[in-house]
């Protein structure tokens, strides 16, 4: 971002149009422990100056380029083709918005179409909208759609080996509804939902089931029994998926799913602290018009040419706010667009390729860990390209060591799972080479 600076009038014009005293008091929303409060820029530098300091500050912080990461968990190092971001930066695609009906552009709407097709290809479900605000959001709003098909019905079954963010965020949407949220264990040795357990929840009154594939373990799960087991109940099945397992797992639509989606962040998307992300959002044709967002439609002029329009406007900016089905305010269509050139420049082939270097070099990793002293798989079913590890040497210690040695992660679970304290989770993306995979494992075994 380039350095503007601001006269002390200009300040004075801002605070007193925001009703504050000084420029200090625009953080007091931020926590204290979490401030910066011995960073001082000196006085009288010039721009070339302040540019200096703060470039050697920013050294401090770690990135994924210059040091190999292992953390996943919902926000994943893939490599990004420079002509996505080349394509994505120019200014007609850069500065636009989440376009309303009388703002619509051609462009952007056909953008959008290509989007949905894909997500639609790529779920192997019938209709995808134009995208959410991110994997949690989408998991949520799946939820509430599920409940508007299935009237009358009030219990949702989430699994417990759904991203605990994304169970957080669902049960705060569900927080001011006479909803009961019931949670599904998972297997202790396979990391996997439990099939027995989730039988004993299944009665008439129950509307959808959250299950992550691959799950927040890391763990395949047994998508086609699950949902064999809901639909013999008429519950519906929400699959939350990782959209780059896809180039080699079966889709949602394959195995019975109802509602597809999840954190499109890997599709071309770079980690950025957290955001913006995107939530993708596919689901069978029959429930189109409980879908929240909005859908964008392909047709034909008077003259026979092809052009889109906003087919269905279903968020409360376009309708009255009774009959929406969402407040979803925008699609993060820059995001989305991401995305869209991402899974263009791949194909088919290149999003298989990806899929299968994640697969095997984290499996290569597994192993060599797991021979390790001190070191164990935790769970025994399969998995894509996340796994734990047990040790028994101290999970603080190791954070210590890798840090020395300029890695980041594995993520310790304890904070998310008690139980599985002593317990990380590895996460190989293509972007990580066989040495430095190697020099991970020696490391780990000092």
């Amino acid at each position: 971002m380039d350095y503007i600076s601001n006269t002390p009038e200009d300040e004075k014009i801002m605070l007193d149009r925001i009703s504050l005293r000084r420029m200090e008091d625009i953080c007091q929303p931020i926590p204290e422990a979490l401030r910066l409060k011995h960073f001082r820029v000196p006085s009288g530098l010039s721009e070339l100056e302040l540019k200096r300091l703060f470039l050697e500050k920013a050294k401090k912080n770690w990135n994924t380029a210059e040091h190999p990461s292992y953390l996943g968990a919902g926000s994943y190092d893939h490599f990004i083709p420079s002509v996505v971001e080349h394509i994505v930066g120019r200014s007609d695609f850069y500065t636009s918005y989440t376009p309303y009906q009388a703002e619509a552009s051609q462009g952007m709407l056909q953008a959008i179409f290509e989007y949905q097709t894909m997500i639609a290809e790529l779920t192997g479900l019938d209709v995808s909208n134009a995208s959410l605000y991110d994997g949690a959001s989408s998991s949520a709003e799946a939820v509430l759609m599920a409940l508007s098909i299935q009237e009358g019905r009030r219990k949702v079954l989430v699994s417990k080996t759904v991203h605990p963010s994304y169970r957080r965020v669902i049960k705060t949407y569900l927080s001011a509804q006479s909803v009961e949220l019931l949670e599904i264990p998972y297997d202790p040795l396979d990391g996997r939902t439990d099939l027995k357990a989730l039988e004993t929840l299944l009665v008439n009154d129950v509307a959808c089931c959250v299950v992550q594939n691959p799950n927040f373990f890391g763990g395949i799960e047994e998508m086609a029994k699950i949902a064999e087991k809901l639909h013999a109940k008429g519950i519906l099945l929400i699959s939350v998926v990782y959209p780059i397992s896809l180039g080699l797992l079966a889709p949602p639509g394959e195995y019975g799913a109802d509602i597809a989606c999840g954190e499109g962040q890997s599709l071309g998307n770079r980690s950025l602290f957290g955001g913006p992300y995107l939530g993708f959002f596919a689901s069978r044709k029959e429930f189109v018009r409980k879908m929240p967002g909005r859908i964008v439609g392909q047709t034909h002029d008077e003259k026979g040419k092809r052009g889109f329009v906003l087919t269905l406007q279903t968020r409360e900016q376009h309708i009255r706010r009774e009959k929406a089905t969402s407040n979803i305010c925008t699609n993060e269509g820059l995001c989305a667009l991401t995305t869209s050139v991402y899974l263009a420049t791949l194909g088919k082939s290149g999003v298989q390729e990806i899929a299968d270097q994640n697969l095997q070099k984290s499996h290569y990793l597994s192993q060599r860990i797991s021979k390790l002293h001190g070191y164990r798989l935790r769970f025994r079913a399969p998995f894509f390209n996340e796994f734990v590890i047990e040790t028994q040497k101290g999970t603080s210690l190791l954070e210590k060591r890798l840090h020395q040695r300029g890695i980041l992660g594995p993520l310790p679970l304890q904070e998310f799972y008690p139980e599985l304290k002593g317990c990380l989770l590895f996460c190989v993306t293509e972007t990580r080479t066989k040495g430095e995979l190697d020099e991970l494992v020696k490391v780990l075994g000092l």
